[in-house]
C-alpha cells in the first residue's frame, strides 16, 4: 500500500514554518521502502535516511564504514515509498570533509540519483565552506551540533557535549552560524537540556533534538531503536514504544515448530 496521495509532499521550507507556528516536528529514521511506508502513513513529517544503518542495519560498530553508495541505495528506497514527509539523508564519513567541491557533488547525487529531498551534514564553522557550497547549489542543509557521530575517534566514545561555559558558547555561535547560513534546521544530539534549550530559543529554524531534552522543536529517533528491534547500545534517551526483536523471535519459534512437526504448509496451504 502506497502512501497517501492526498497529503501533500512536504518541503524544507515548510519545517522551517513549523516552528513559527509552535508545531511539534516528528522525525524518524528509514532505511527501506516498506518501513518508509509505514512512517509515513503514521504522518511523520521526516524521514531522515540516517548513517546509523551502519551500525542498525549494517551491523558496525561505528557509522564511519557507510560509504556514498550504502546512502544512495537505502535514501532511493526510501523515496520509492512516494512518502509525503519530507526525505532527508545523512552525508556520509568523508564525503564534505576534504573540499566544498566533493561535498557539492556527494549532495547533488544523493538529490539527482536517489532523489532526495534534503542533507543533512555534521559540525559548524569547521564546515562552513562546505555548507554554504551545498546551499549554492540550491540543495537545503540541515544541520547537526553537539554529539555528531563521525566525530567519535576524536571525542574518544559517544560523550555528552555542550558541558561547562566555553562549550556552550561554541555551540551557540555554531547553531547561529547554521541558521546564518540558511540551514532550515538543525539536530542537537548528546547535549544537556538546558543547553538545547537555549540554541532553540536563539535561533529561528526549528532544533531536532535527540539525547537533547523536551526543549528542542521537535524529536527524533532512529527506526531500530524505538521499536525494539536493536540488540545493541540502548542510550537511556530512547523510548521504545514495541519490542519487535521478541515477536520476531516468538514467530519465528513457532513457525520452526510447525515445519519441523509436519504442521506448516497445510493440504489447503499448498498448490495441488
Amino acid at each position: 500500500m502506497a502512501s497517501d496521495p492526498a497529503r501533500p509532499r512536504r518541503t524544507a521550507a515548510d519545517v522551517t514554518r513549523m516552528k513559527g507556528r509552535g508545531e511539534k516536528i516528528v522525525v524518524l529514521t528509514a532505511y527501506d521502502t516498506p518501513s518508509a511506508r509505514i512512517l509515513d502513513r503514521a504522518g511523520v513529517d521526516i524521514l531522515l535516511v540516517g548513517d546509523s544503518l551502519g551500525m542498525v542495519v549494517l551491523g558496525h560498530e561505528t557509522t564511519l564504514p557507510v560509504t556514498l553508495d550504502d546512502m544512495l541505495r537505502h535514501s532511493a528506497a526510501v523515496v520509492r515509498a512516494k512518502p509525503g514527509a519530507l526525505v532527508v539523508a545523512d552525508m556520509p564519513f568523508l564525503t564534505f570533509h576534504t573540499t566544498p567541491a566533493d561535498a557539492v557533488r556527494a549532495a547533488g547525487r544523493l538529490v539527482q540519483e536517489a532523489g532526495v529531498d534534503a542533507v543533512k551534514l555534521e559540525g559548524g564553522e569547521r564546515v562552513r565552506g562546505e555548507i554554504e557550497a551545498i546551499l549554492k547549489a540550491q540543495i537545503p542543509v540541515m544541520g547537526h551540533l553537539g554529539l555528531t557521530p563521525q566525530s567519535v575517534l576524536r571525542m574518544g566514545g559517544y560523550r555528552v557535549q555542550g558541558r561547562g561555559a566555553n562549550a556552550e558558547d561554541v555551540l551557540l555561535a555554531d547553531a547561529k552560524l547554521l541558521e546564518s547560513l540558511g540551514c532550515f534546521a538543525m539536530v542537537l544530539e548528546g547535549i544537556p537540556w538546558g543547553v538545547a534549550q537555549r540554541l532553540s530559543e536563539a535561533v529561528s529554524i526549528p532544533t531536532i533534538g535527540i539525547g537533547a531534552g523536551p526543549r528542542c522543536d521537535g524529536q527524533v529517533l532512529v527506526f531500530h531503536d524505538f521499536l525494539g528491534l536493536h540488540e545493541g547500545l540502548r542510550p537511556k534517551f530512547v523510548r521504545r514504544y514495541a519490542d519487535l526483536a521478541g515477536q520476531i523471535e516468538s514467530a519465528t519459534r513457532a513457525f520452526a515448530s510447525d515445519v519441523r512437526e509436519g504442521r506448516f504448509p497445510s493440504l489447503d496451504e499448498s498448490y495441488e
